[in-house]
Formats: C-alpha cells, structure tokens, sequence
C-alpha cells in the first residue's frame, strides 16, 4: 500500500538529495549506506521501499557526465595534444569518481521528486462500454 499523500510543505528537494533527509519530515533517515536506501524513516515512519527509483539517476548521470567528460578530453587534446596514456591515466578515474560521487545526491533527490509528486505506475484507462 501507498504512503499517505505527500505534504505541500514537504521539505526542499534539494535538502533529500544532498543531505540524506527524509522527503516527509526532514530526518537524516533516507540512506542506511552510501547509496542504499533505507527501508523506512525512523522519525515519521515513511516506507522508502514504496519508492521506485531504479536505474533512473544512473541513467541520467551517464548521459550528463559522459558528456562532460567528452567535451573536456576533446578540449585537452586541442589545448595540448597530451599521448592517448594520459587521456587513459585521467579520464577513467575522473569518470568513476564524478559517478560515485553523485549518484547518492541522484537517487535522493529522485525519491524526493517521487514523493512530492505522488508518482506511480502508469495505468490504462478503461475503454468505454
């Protein structure tokens, strides 16, 4: 079952996603590790698990800082033209730390926007008799 419709006075979004805060009341209760969400908020009780994030912020991380990423490789290459083993020392590791560092703060404020907007699964409309 559904949690209890969000409140209009639900804390900002922006609170969730970088400080862990529960999207209801405002605790520090979201994640019980560095990206794994708790099941529910020890203050008011929201059941995270009702929440369907998914692979969704990984998704747009991978859009946004891949093209990050490609547009600063590109302009080293034309300011520098550094060998390819240095392209191969640099980007890698900047990939997977910008990824890791951020996907925590994505699935925040994810779960958040899901709340204040009481999303849900898709449904079809009956057709008309």
């Amino acid at each position: 079952m559904r949690d209890p419709a969000p409140q209009t006075d639900a804390i900002p979004v922006t609170d969730s996603a970088f400080k862990g805060a529960c999207p209801r009341c405002g605790a520090r209760t979201l994640f019980a590790g560095w990206v794994k969400f708790g099941d529910r908020c020890g203050s008011c009780g929201l059941n995270y698990s009702a929440f369907n994030v998914g692979d969704g912020p990984a998704a747009f991380l991978t859009l946004i800082i891949g093209t990050i990423i490609v547009i600063l490789s590109v302009w080293l290459e034309l300011a520098a033209a550094p060998p390819v083993w240095l392209h191969l020392l640099i980007w890698p590791p900047v990939t997977l730390a910008m990824v890791v560092l951020s996907l925590r703060w994505a699935k925040g404020a994810l779960l958040a926007l899901e709340y204040r907007n009481a999303a849900r699964e898709g449904r079809l409309k009956e057709p008309p008799k």
